[in-house]
């Protein structure tokens, strides 16, 4: 029986070391350890051996099957192994491995008040228009009648480009006002969108790099109560029928009467605050009638036409739409707070 035992072991375990695939083991394990194979077909003849020999028979016939079963163990996780990287090997996409659930996005807090200051213009007749962010110094200054001499056109103020201060990063999208008026019959309602570059240090409400909406209407009759109309027409329609608006006395080169609209600091309701530094009030946009001037060198007759035209901060209008208390929250990239519009 000794000898029966030792052959089953070399024979079982040469076969399992070659079995092939999963089917040829799981053939061989029914073969030696099933009930009907060939380690029980040994183990039946016990009965015959004297009581001194069944307990070092039997020790060596568990001995046996502890060694082929852990034989079959390891085969099995060889061929298993094999087959997966078989598999991973055809396979361009593992279509069973758990999927990466995608992140929806969602606008930026500027971009929602972009769209909806272009709805708002849209549906009060206007047209949207773009242009260029590197302008010529002619229609960012010449063109609006601001001389030379003036104070935005220091190099500590603006942006150029090249030494001879005739390129430069539009400080103000009403570098567009000429170029529309030039090109365009009237009656003229524009609406332009875009980026503007001011050398203007970093803080709650300012920025070196801002957003600019500029509004631009010619037409016959055009007076001071249009555009009171029309700039309070579109806050109530961006911040809600209870708005408070203010305007007051400025100066612009290419506006005459010339006016600034605030509207009330979101942080602290009109008390006081450092966000609004204390005014209560947060500047708006600048805004007038157009200089006949402006008309004039655009080609337009200032007897029988007249205009208006605004430039409004689109970082402010956010931050009074979704009272938000420092425009650098806007450009920071936070995600837990852009999560929240």
């Amino acid at each position: 029986m000794k000898e029966e035992l030792e052959k089953l072991a070399s024979e079982s375990l040469s076969a399992v070391a070659a079995a092939a695939d999963m089917a040829a083991l799981d053939a061989l394990r029914v073969k030696y350890l099933g009930k009907k194979g060939a380690l029980t077909a040994i183990l039946k003849q016990m009965g015959k051996l004297s009581a001194e020999e069944r307990p070092a028979m039997g020790q060596l016939a568990n001995s046996v099957r502890a060694e082929l079963e852990a034989a079959f163990d390891a085969r099995r996780a060889e061929l298993e192994e094999a087959a997966l990287e078989a598999r991973l090997e055809s396979e361009a996409l593992d279509v069973t491995l758990p999927g990466k659930r995608t992140r929806a996005g969602h606008k930026h807090p500027m971009d929602v008040v972009i769209d909806e200051l272009k709805e708002i213009f849209i549906g009060m007749g206007f047209e949207i228009d773009d242009g260029p962010e590197v302008e010529f110094s002619t229609y960012n200054f010449d063109r609006l009648h601001t001389e030379e001499g003036h104070p935005a056109r220091e190099w500590t103020d603006t942006f150029y480009l090249d030494e001879n201060s005739e390129t430069l990063l539009r400080t103000q999208t009403s570098s567009m006002e000429p170029r529309i008026m030039e090109t365009r019959e009237g009656p003229i309602r524009a609406a332009v969108f875009g980026r503007c570059y001011r050398k203007d240090e970093v803080d709650a409400t300012h920025s070196p790099m801002f957003h600019q909406m500029e509004g631009l209407v010619v037409d016959r009759h055009i007076t001071f109560a249009d555009l009171k109309g029309l700039l309070n027409s579109m806050a109530a329609q961006l911040y809600g029928p209870d708005t408070v608006t203010r305007f007051r006395p400025h100066h612009f080169p290419f506006t005459e009467p010339s006016c600034e609209m605030d509207v009330q600091c979101p942080k602290c309701g009109g008390k006081g605050c450092p966000t609004c530094k204390g005014e209560g009030w947060i500047e708006l946009l600048g805004a007038g009638v157009t200089n006949p001037h402006v008309h004039e060198m655009s080609g337009i007759d200032p007897d029988t036409h007249s205009g208006l035209a605004w430039g409004m901060g689109l970082e402010r209008a956010a931050m009074r739409r979704f009272k938000i208390s420092d425009l650098r929250l806007m450009f920071e990239n936070d995600v837990r707070f852009l999560e929240q519009f």
